[in-house]
């Protein structure tokens, strides 16, 4: 799992010193012109330990989430 930053140039996201297996799968978490987005090493490391716990099936579905709420059992 990598974390990584890039830029759309012509519709297409061009990643910083990143090279992708073609056909990689990503997933991409935009912010507003006026908005930043940084994380610190720390936050970063976290990130990256969630995704592994997602990629080893370590997570709750959208259905479970909902299930005990009233009226979605």
């Amino acid at each position: 799992m990598q974390v990584a930053t890039g830029t759309a140039v012509n519709g297409k996201i061009v990643l910083e010193d990143v090279a992708l297996e073609e056909g990689a799968v990503v997933a991409v978490v935009t912010r507003g012109a006026d908005e930043r987005f940084s994380l610190s090493a720390a936050k970063e490391d976290e990130l990256a330990e969630a995704l592994a716990e997602i990629e080893r099936g370590k997570f709750v579905t959208f259905e479970d989430l909902l299930r005990p709420l009233p009226g979605n059992g």
